[in-house]
């Protein structure tokens, strides 16, 4: 059965340039960003600024002190003011602690909020059609109060916290209580919207990730929306599919089925035919179906995909491990990815066991597809060790061997990039390191 999209939600942002290209000048200067970490740090952290009734003694006290200070200069007595500022000198005391926690790395978490409020403001006030999109704009509010506004409010106690290291503020920063003041300003607010700040920034960011997919799909016409089959068994049927971002004048397309017994490809081929783009190719466009985007494909038919990739896997001197054993901890990975009990696995096994010897090498990828496709999967194994095309025998005919292929003409490689039937029967790597003078 065809599982079908509501055609509003597919394609309802699709032609609505106005908010793509506001959203694209507010963050046109790259050097300008919010830091989502530090912010969520700083929005989530529990108030530490206790008792609360301080914050109205703080005020009582302000109030107190500039009434004292009016009294010394009209009536020459500065006892009233003098013991008022040392009233307030002891809360500050007691209070450096949570304030300095406050205002610590404040500067970074709260660095841009000007981007922020700006987003969420041409967010607000979008007319969205399409009911998930409608759904996320309403959960830019906080206790009724649209999110730009409350980052509005955030960014003035910002300043407020900023301007404590004005010269004039210091001096007047005891006796009218400013540091205490702001402190408890920034703490109320993060009461009243801290919670908020996680659900703003991921409905900014699948909103952004709608636009960036409506975008594409603007720019691109002819790609079409995949169909999802709703069935037991794994499927991927990709006519002409091709990379996204390979210049169409240069994309060479090939059809990709794995269904009806065939569920594996394993692709053959020499240095640089075209082996590993294939697997990219199929990886980005299941993506980009699972997403909800359109796909660079004459038509897409696929079941829900779980993607698992082991491509240029390397190893690490920092961590110690060589690429062979980088590869089987992934491997191991996708193992527990297929048999997680949810969709099925689409992989992608790009030069597979590389790292060993051929013998170890050639039972250890018949023993992995093995597993994988008792666990329901379906994928791609590429490689150039031919040994590796005869694993098919143990599997039942479900791998399907396939091959890119070249011709070296006067000194030259030439590849056209298309998938072949059947096992390469040339190599060109004696050809490519003669060809820039390899005495071979």
């Amino acid at each position: 059965m065809l599982l079908r999209r509501d055609d509003a939600e597919r394609h309802g942002n699709a032609d609505q340039l106005d908010l793509r290209e506001d959203l694209a000048i507010l963050g046109e200067d790259a050097s300008v960003g919010v830091f989502p970490e530090a912010l969520l740090r700083w929005a989530e952290a529990p108030n530490q600024m206790k008792p609360e009734w301080i914050r109205w003694l703080a005020a009582i006290l302000c109030i107190s002190a500039v009434g004292g200070a009016v009294v010394w200069k009209i009536l020459g007595i500065a006892t009233p003011f003098i013991l008022i500022v040392l009233i307030e000198a002891v809360i500050a005391y007691r209070l450096r602690k949570p304030l300095e926690e406050l205002f610590h790395g404040s500067e970074q978490a709260l660095g841009d909020l000007t981007l922020l409020s700006g987003v969420l403001a041409r967010l607000e006030q979008h007319s969205f059609r399409a009911p998930r999109l409608q759904s996320l704009q309403a959960e830019l509010l906080s206790r009724q109060i649209a999110g730009s506004h409350a980052v509005a409010r955030l960014r003035t106690i910002v300043d407020l916290i900023q301007s404590r290291h004005n010269m004039i503020v210091g001096i007047l920063n005891v006796p009218i209580m400013y540091s205490v003041q702001v402190g408890f300003a920034a703490e109320r607010w993060r009461h009243a919207h801290g919670h908020a700040v996680r659900s703003w920034l991921r409905v900014i960011g699948e909103i952004e990730a709608v636009v960036c997919f409506a975008n594409y799909s603007y720019e691109h016409p002819h790609d079409p929306f995949p169909e999802f089959i709703q069935d037991d068994a794994a499927l991927f049927d990709g006519i002409e599919i091709g990379h996204p971002l390979v210049p169409a004048a240069r994309c060479v397309r090939n059809s990709v089925r794995l269904a009806d017994g065939k569920r594996v490809f394993l692709v053959s081929g020499s240095n640089m035919s075209g082996k590993s783009t294939l697997l990219r190719t199929v990886g980005v466009n299941a993506v980009l179906a699972m997403a909800g985007a359109p796909v660079r494909a004459q038509g897409l038919r696929l079941t829900a995909l779980h993607v698992g990739a082991s491509i240029r896997i390397t190893d690490s001197l920092q961590d110690g491990s060589s690429r062979f054993y980088a590869e089987i901890t992934r491997l191991r990975k996708l193992f527990d990815l297929a048999g997680d009990g949810g969709a099925s696995l689409l992989f992608l096994l790009d030069e597979l066991l590389e790292g060993t010897n051929s013998n170890d090498r050639r039972i250890g990828a018949e023993g992995i597809v093995h597993a994988l496709l008792n666990r329901g999967a379906i994928g791609l194994v590429s490689t150039h060790d031919l040994a590796l095309a005869d694993i098919g025998g143990s599997l039942n005919g479900q791998l399907c061997n396939v091959h890119f292929q070249e011709e070296f003409e006067h000194g030259r490689m030439l590849f056209d990039y298309k998938l072949r039937a059947g096992v390469v029967t040339k190599s060109n790597g004696l050809a490519l390191m003669r060809s820039i003078g390899l005495d071979v």
